[in-house]
């Protein structure tokens, strides 16, 4: 249920599903980086970190 709502959540604040899922760790630079780059390649990011084991 859990990955679900940080699946919900990255489609729109991508970094603040990295930063709960991960915590703050270096891949929260990198979706904040993606986001200020596109909407997109954040929303991707961010989903795959989401989807991926944490570190």
């Amino acid at each position: 249920m859990k990955k679900i709502l940080l699946i919900i959540l990255s489609l729109f604040l991508p970094f603040l599903a990295v930063l709960i899922h991960e915590g703050p760790t270096r891949r929260v630079l990198w979706a904040i980086l993606f986001q200020l780059i596109g909407h997109i390649p954040g929303v991707v990011y961010g989903i795959y970190v989401v989807t991926s084991d944490p570190r």
